[in-house]
């Protein structure tokens, strides 16, 4: 099968593991990534990146001149695009910047004109309800009707597509999973003596950006009413709320049980995982409507569950977006927001270690079914070979 996948996101190597893994699942598969030439993440304030080439034999990731090299939505290749059609001539070619991106516009012209006969799919992660004005809802409109399956990050951007008439195939599945030769158990007693943690502590983890919608201040909250309990908080991160929480904590006099580590490179994330006795997700849903649109946020996945679900680390979550559905019976879950309910989710693992043991053994079994870049690459194979083999 010749499968095309483009997006800006393959231009950092570590988010290609999926679809390397993806090359080698059964001969005869030939992945082509097509990434823009030139991209300038974040905005003109920062460096521009300029992709290269390269060969892995039946894993290739291939540079596309581009334009608009800072905008998802507006990114759209120039006409060496066209040769490369010609020549791979894909079976499938997915596009990962949404419903309404031109990129996946200009994929699905040149299926037709090349006569490729290709199956059009595109990757979305968006999933706030959203009404759209001309001509953004023409082309949205025209996206997908000429898609033959979508793929969602999460189970409310199916909904929403559903609601907005697409009836075709749609698998919901991360974009990314998770690397499990990296995100695995181990015991690391020097890091924790290194940085205070004592034997008997009780480490709450948090992994992310401090800011409101991310619900530290719940999470801390939760934690001052369990002041009699021996915790200590491990936040991994950071954010705009960093000198309020301190603030918080030491009003409370818990500000020596709070450990705060800036953020560190991905492979070293898992060691700082690995100190926890639970993970916490708090996310806080923020969107409203304003005009024909949703302002705001939603957790759209939440993907340091399943990397501290690789670990066999107990995962707590709130009742934001799509945690849920990742967490499913594999953890605990609150309604976000209520810190007293958290309190308790905390409490029954630290008054429990064998539950706490239970519930991490069993994210673990999920993560490894599920989640690893090989349970992904998997899944995303089945959904092409599916919409391969219909008429």
């Amino acid at each position: 099968m010749r499968i095309l996948v483009a997006s800006h996101t393959y231009i950092v190597d570590l988010n290609c593991e999926k679809l390397r893994t993806l090359s080698q699942l059964e001969p005869g598969i030939e992945v082509i990534v097509v990434v823009p030439k030139r991209w300038q993440p974040g905005g003109v304030q920062n460096k521009m990146i300029e992709t290269e080439y390269r060969d892995e034999g039946s894993f290739k990731i291939v540079p596309i001149s581009n334009f608009s090299q800072n905008h998802q939505g507006l990114l759209a290749f120039g006409a060496d695009l066209i040769n490369l059609l010609k020549q791979f001539r894909p079976q499938v070619i997915q596009v990962e910047q949404g419903s309404r991106g031109l990129a996946y516009t200009q994929m699905i012209a040149l299926n037709q004109l090349l006569g490729l006969k290709a199956k059009n799919v595109f990757f979305t992660w968006w999933n706030l309800p959203y009404e759209l004005k001309l001509p953004v809802a023409l082309l949205e409109k025209y996206n997908l009707s000429h898609s033959h399956g979508i793929i969602c990050g999460n189970q409310d951007g199916a909904e929403i597509l559903q609601q907005k008439g697409y009836h075709g195939p749609i698998k919901v599945m991360p974009q990314l999973g998770v690397d499990d030769k990296l995100f695995t158990p181990q015991s690391l007693p020097e890091l924790a003596t290194k940085l205070g943690i004592l034997p008997t502590d009780f480490v709450v983890g948090f992994v992310g950006r401090f800011v409101q919608e991310k619900g530290l201040l719940t999470l801390l909250q939760a934690l001052i009413s369990l002041k009699d309990k021996a915790w200590k908080l491990l936040l991994l991160g950071r954010g705009e709320l960093h000198t309020e929480l301190l603030k918080i904590a030491a009003e409370n006099n818990i500000k020596e049980r709070v450990l705060v580590i800036e953020s560190v490179a991905h492979n070293v994330v898992p060691q700082y995982i690995n100190l926890m006795h639970t993970l916490v997700l708090p996310s806080e849903t923020t969107y409203k409507f304003k005009t024909l649109t949703a302002i705001g946020w939603k957790e759209q996945f939440g993907h340091v569950l399943i990397e501290a679900m690789a670990c066999k680390v107990p995962v707590i979550g709130s009742s934001s977006g799509e945690i849920p559905h990742v967490i499913g019976d594999a953890g605990l879950l609150f309604p976000e927001g209520d810190f007293q309910a958290l309190a308790n989710c905390l409490t029954q693992l630290i008054e429990n270690p064998e539950f706490a043991q239970k519930i991490g053994a069993m994210g673990y079994q999920k993560a490894k079914a599920q989640y690893t870049n090989q349970a992904v690459a998997q899944q995303q194979l089945y959904f092409y070979k599916e919409l391969v083999n219909s008429q």
